[in-house]
């Protein structure tokens, strides 16, 4: 068995080996406040709503809190912001646990290997993502699993990058960061994150129509296309500007973390983009257009765009929790047959 975890600002997923498949598990990373009374429960209760009691409140979690929120009119409220839990928000703890329990399930066996996806520090922000990270570390401990982290751009490494020997350059586009990982046969060269990802892009977009940002983001999910071709002056049109900007910000911070790092000049490497944020169709040309015209100090293979940009790191960290699980029993039939010698 073993499992991996996204954990992300929009979106929590989880993955796991079926046979041949992979199955992923998914629960928007947001929730509702509704009033309580005793009919309200008892409905949401028989549709199988997840939803939580506090006082005389009910928090309408996951999927179905959008839905929700554009019935009684009111913005969702997010568990996490900039890509850790929201200091912002008293009822992030609970409302995530919530989640992440609705999404990994109870582990298969005790101590079953878990890798669950934690960004890098932003070097853009005075952020620290250590709280974040040991508090997810204890929710998925406490409920029985072994977990670790896995840095997301690594995670990005061993879900796309396999085919080139787990070297290359990953960039996961989530909702509250953007992690980029340079990995040479899986061992990390470089990785960073900035503090800008597709919330930074729905609230500029927001800001500059006058539109509330849960309305941009519907429009941003529902089939919007980066083609620069239609809706000048209107939501689509700002989202395309302010992805540009967001595609310009990342790449200048690559150039400046590889001049930092003294990545060697020889390399030849391929990038793969990924998350959330980079699934409206024309991403991929888009980035390579502007790539292309950036001061990489190595040479670039080729660019490629995940198939399911969604399911990357979950699956990048199930990767990794099998291949520990493997090297785990590994090491225990070794001893036991080291033991069995000695006797």
């Amino acid at each position: 068995m073993a499992k991996g975890l996204d954990v992300g600002t929009m979106n929590i997923l989880s993955a796991q080996q079926d046979g041949n498949d992979t199955v992923f598990v998914q629960q928007r990373n947001s929730f509702v406040e509704i009033e309580y009374s005793d009919m309200a429960e008892q409905m949401l209760s028989r549709s199988e709503v997840l939803h939580i009691r506090k006082d005389d409140k009910v928090y309408v979690v996951g999927d179905d809190a959008l839905n929700f929120a554009n019935i009684f009119n009111k913005e969702t409220r997010r568990p996490m912001k900039h890509g850790i839990l929201s200091n912002d928000e008293k009822s992030a703890i609970p409302m995530m646990k919530l989640i992440i329990e609705q999404v990994v399930g109870e582990p298969a066996y005790p101590d079953e290997k878990l890798y669950f996806s934690s960004p890098a520090d932003p070097i853009d922000s005075d952020l620290s993502t250590l709280y974040h990270q040991k508090t997810i570390e204890s929710f998925l401990n406490d409920m029985g699993y072994d977990s670790e982290p896995i840095n997301e751009g690594m995670s990005v490494i061993y879900s796309e990058l396999a085919d080139n020997n787990f070297t290359g350059l990953g960039i996961s586009f989530g909702a509250g960061m953007t992690n980029v990982c340079l990995s040479y046969y899986a061992v990390p060269v470089m990785k960073f994150s900035v503090a800008r990802g597709g919330d930074w892009v729905d609230e500029q977009a927001a800001r500059a129509t006058g539109t509330p940002v849960d309305k941009v983001t519907s429009i941003k999910e529902n089939d919007f296309e980066l083609d620069f071709t239609t809706d000048v002056g209107g939501v689509e049109g700002a989202l395309s500007i302010y992805y540009e900007n967001l595609l310009d910000y990342v790449i200048e911070n690559i150039v400046t973390e590889v001049d930092e790092e003294d990545v060697e000049e020889g390399l030849d490497v391929p990038v793969v983009v990924t998350g959330g944020t980079s699934s409206p169709s024309g991403f991929e040309d888009l980035f390579r257009d502007h790539l292309e015209d950036a001061n990489i100090p190595f040479s670039i293979s080729g660019v490629s765009h995940a198939n399911e940009p969604l399911y990357s790191v979950a699956r990048g960290g199930l990767v990794a929790a099998r291949s520990d699980e493997d090297v785990d029993h590994d090491k225990e039939e070794a001893e036991e047959v080291e033991a069995a010698a000695n006797e």
